[in-house]
Order: C-alpha cells, then sequence, then structure tokens
C-alpha cells in the first residue's frame, strides 16, 4: 500500500450512516452464551497490516502492523499521545465514531477485514468488546441490568431463564458473582471503583464476545482492586482473547504474553517500534529505545 499525505478512507467511507443520522436498528439474532468453564469453540485472533489513521488531516498512526494471537493477551505499552488508545479503538471500529476521523490499512479478526463493505459495527462491535479507563456502568440501573444491557444495543433474544444464566455466568467470569450475588437490584454506582470495573467487564463479556479491548482499566483503581482485575483478566485469558493498553510496567509484565511499544514524537505520527514475546521485550529488547522506555528513563 502507498503512503499518502492525505487519508484515501475518509470517515464518509466507512459502512455507516452520515454524522448526525438516526441509528439503524440491528437485526435480533439469538443469544450467544458462552458456557462459563470455557470457551465452545477455537479462540479468536486479531491482526492490523499498515494501518494508518488520521483525525483531519493529523496523521496519528503509521503504518502499524501488529498480529494479536488467539487466547494471548496483548499489552500496549508507549508514553502518552503516542497512538495506543486510538489504535485500540481502531479494533472494534469506534475510530469512525470520531468526526473527521480516516484510517487506510487493514484490521482482520479471523483473517477478515472488519472494515470490510458490508461488515456490520454493531456486529464488530459486538465480538470486539471494549472496556473503558474510568468504570462507566449505568449508576441508576440494578447490577442485573446492567450486565444485560448489551443484548438490547445487540439486538439478542433472550428468555427470563436465559438471562438469568446470562447474568451469572458472566458476573463469575468477571469475578463479581460471590460479592453481589444477593444484591442484584442494587444500583451500579453503589458499588466500589474496583467492583465497578468487574460489572464493565461482566457487561462486556455477557455477549459473548471473542476479543476484549482494555483502555488502562485499572488507571483509576486502588492496588487491591489493580490485583483482582488482574486476577480477573488473567482467568479470561482461557475463554477469549485480550489486548490492553497500559502505562504500568510491572502490569505489562504480570498479566501480557506479547507487548508492543509504541513511539511517537512532535512532528511523527505514533509507531510501533518492537514487538513480541513480553519477556524479551523487558530483558532482551532489540531496540534500545525500548529498553530506555522500559527502564524508566523516559516516558
Amino acid at each position: 500500500m502507498t503512503d499518502t499525505a492525505q487519508p484515501p478512507y475518509p470517515a464518509a467511507a466507512f459502512d455507516k450512516g452520515p454524522v448526525g443520522s438516526p441509528p439503524v436498528d440491528p437485526p435480533t439474532v439469538p443469544l450467544p452464551v458462552a458456557p462459563a468453564d470455557g470457551p465452545s469453540g477455537p479462540l479468536s485472533g486479531l491482526e492490523t497490516r499498515d494501518l494508518t489513521a488520521w483525525f483531519g488531516q493529523r496523521k496519528v498512526l503509521e503504518r502499524v502492523s501488529l498480529q494479536m494471537r488467539a487466547g494471548e493477551i496483548t499489552a500496549l505499552i508507549g508514553p502518552s499521545g503516542c497512538g495506543k488508545s486510538t489504535y485500540l479503538r481502531i479494533l472494534n471500529r469506534m475510530h469512525e465514531m470520531v468526526r473527521g476521523a480516516a484510517l487506510a490499512g487493514e484490521v482482520l479478526l479471523d483473517g477478515e477485514d472488519v472494515y470490510a463493505t458490508g461488515r456490520r459495527p454493531a456486529e464488530v462491535r459486538r465480538r470486539i468488546g471494549m472496556v473503558f479507563q474510568r468504570p462507566n456502568p449505568f449508576p441508576a440501573m440494578s447490577l442485573y441490568d446492567n450486565v444485560i444491557s448489551g443484548l438490547k444495543l445487540a439486538g439478542i433474544k433472550a428468555s427470563r431463564d436465559e438471562r438469568d444464566h446470562l447474568v451469572e455466568s458472566s458476573l463469575r467470569q468477571a469475578g463479581l458473582w460471590n460479592e453481589v450475588s444477593n444484591r442484584l437490584g442494587t444500583p451500579g454506582g453503589a458499588l466500589s471503583g474496583g467492583q465497578q470495573q468487574r460489572l464493565c467487564i461482566a457487561r462486556s463479556l455477557a455477549v459473548s464476545p471473542d476479543i476484549l479491548l482494555m483502555d488502562e482499566p485499572c488507571s483509576a483503581l486502588d492496588p487491591t482492586s489493580t490485583r483482582r482485575i488482574e486476577e480477573t483478566i488473567a482467568e479470561l485469558r482461557h475463554r477469549l482473547t485480550i489486548v490492553i493498553v497500559t502505562h504500568n510496567m510491572q502490569q505489562a509484565q504480570r498479566v501480557s504474553q506479547s507487548c508492543a511499544f509504541f513511539l511517537a514524537s512532535h512532528d511523527t505520527p505514533g509507531r510501533i517500534v518492537e514487538a513480541g514475546p513480553t519477556e524479551r521485550l523487558f530483558t532482551d529488547p532489540a531496540d534500545p529505545r525500548t529498553a530506555d522506555y522500559v527502564n524508566g528513563r523516559f516516558g
């Protein structure tokens, strides 16, 4: 693919209506409940090829190619402003929701481009879930309704028994069931910060995603809550593929199997300097900039 100074695929070329147009209701589909004791089939992987992104005329990422292997936790590290969160949002088509956003390249889920003509953004976002930096449960909605709120958005039908099973299995996978099973009618805003983040994880898991994206999920939490979230992430690895943005080098070492180091400067967009097994990046990096960053000499 030839690089250009202008975005070859502007936001208007994305598979969506114009900004401000009413949303299109997704088709109603059966409930895709994954068993609580493990995946029902092979896990999915993600890959980007020559991914370049713009906000208006400003290029923020350039030619980012990365393989995120099925069943692994991939950590994205690098200083603030190098494009990690933008990259994460591109993976499930949230980038196109920003006015003036554009991109070139491919995002492959099990080898198929999620931006291909005819791919529905709602379905992509069901398969590739997102947990944000700050917990964002619906504060006045009950814990039960928080967990199943994604079903309506995804157009998924479920009986009451199916919903009950889904709420329990999702909360168990998120490591929260034992703490809240006797108060599912409690508002989501009544939980602690760490519990709210696990509730958001449960909400994402309720629609049975293949991939879970996590944008600094522990940055607003205390050390005890951070440890519990990390335990949850480690347990989820056996059920789905995870990509996590983190500024905490110790966390990247603890939770991930693969790592990608992003870097940008004031006059160049974000790029991957180095990617590979986490242990190698932290103990024997190939690029001296990687060594400087993971050892705290800048950033």
